[in-house]
């Protein structure tokens, strides 16, 4: 579905790249006129991506922007959505320039959000199993691994295939974001999306098929799992505290608060008389052992209780209706 005929484009696409060559070019050949704007970041690419664009590239909606030094992924989508934010772009979609993303696919990218039914959207390559039939088997367990994590930390818990860079967000929504403070390399989608929970925004999904074919990919799941795991760990800490102690106080935060000890104090209790079970030789007695089954097994219990209702607080109403003009310091 193309932009109707007629009608202003809306939607602005913000292409980072790095060691992408010639593959760019035949990216943006693909995009359709429903696209208004095409800002193509070259971010310290050693393939002089920018410079190619430049020279070989005719197209009046492009804009080459170029960094000096390489800021990551992240740092180049940022510099992209800044230069959207300076024009009158609705959408501003992120595309990488590798051609693992079809172009053809923004206009179904973008439907959620102009239908007002979502804030941002983000490709899924597992949501069809015949689009990962041909997904090498490590990036199927790191990208479990990883999801899993970022579903931790940003409270999305029934989103998946989280660095999945094809995505659109509102303008408004992205003018809120504080984009100095979002993670600048790998971690940026992940980052993206703790940041999004924190706006309430409603995050939705697009089928994608998965394409690999002879462009490289510059991120290995299984290298990279330890930062993000670090990087999702401090995001979960931070959103429970925010979400739990600081925007609301609610029979969660007590279920949270009397969980966690009376599952150390029964962890605790039990192994120290494990210990001295062992090493005396004499059995715990049955109220020893009630002692330390029944702390665990109620604050198990409570824990469970929590982490249902934070899997069930998923934000459903979008709030860029709320925040529209506010970019504009209206």
């Amino acid at each position: 579905m193309n932009q109707p005929s007629g009608t202003t484009p809306v939607i602005a696409v913000v292409i980072p790249c790095y060691r992408v060559g010639s593959r760019v070019l035949d990216v943006i050949r693909d995009i359709g006129p429903e696209v208004g704007w095409i800002f193509v970041v070259d971010d310290a690419c050693p393939e002089h991506s920018g410079k190619r664009v430049r020279a070989e590239c005719g197209d009046p909606r492009v804009q080459v922007l170029e960094h000096g030094e390489n800021q990551g992924v992240g740092g180049a989508t940022v510099s992209g959505y800044r230069a959207a934010l300076a024009t009158e772009a609705q959408i501003v979609v992120k595309l990488d320039g590798d051609g693992q993303m079809a172009p053809a696919l923004i206009p179904n990218l973008v439907r959620s959000i102009r239908q007002g039914r979502a804030d941002y959207v983000k490709g899924n390559r597992f949501y069809r199993i015949g689009d990962v039939s041909g997904m090498p088997a490590v990036r199927l367990i790191g990208n479990a691994g990883l999801s899993f994590l970022t579903k931790l930390s940003s409270g999305y818990w029934q989103l998946f295939d989280p660095t999945n860079g094809f995505t659109a967000i509102q303008r408004d929504v992205l003018a809120e974001m504080n984009l100095d403070k979002l993670a600048r390399r790998y971690f940026f989608e992940s980052d993206m999306l703790y940041n999004l929970n924190q706006l309430r925004a409603v995050v939705g999904e697009m089928p994608m098929p998965a394409v690999y074919a002879d462009e490289p990919s510059s991120l290995r799941p299984m290298r990279v799992i330890g930062h993000f795991f670090r990087g999702n760990l401090r995001n979960f800490l931070r959103r429970v505290v925010y979400t739990y102690f600081v925007r609301s106080f609610s029979l969660a935060t007590i279920e949270l608060l009397l969980s966690l000890p009376l599952i150390l104090f029964g962890l605790c209790y039990g192994l120290a008389h494990w210990a001295h079970a062992m090493h005396s030789g004499m059995p715990a007695a049955s109220g020893v052992v009630m002692a330390a089954a029944l702390p665990l097994i109620i604050g198990t219990q409570l824990l469970l209780s929590w982490l249902n209702y934070d899997v069930s607080n998923q934000p459903t109403q979008p709030v860029h209706p709320m925040l529209a003009g506010r970019a504009d310091g209206s």
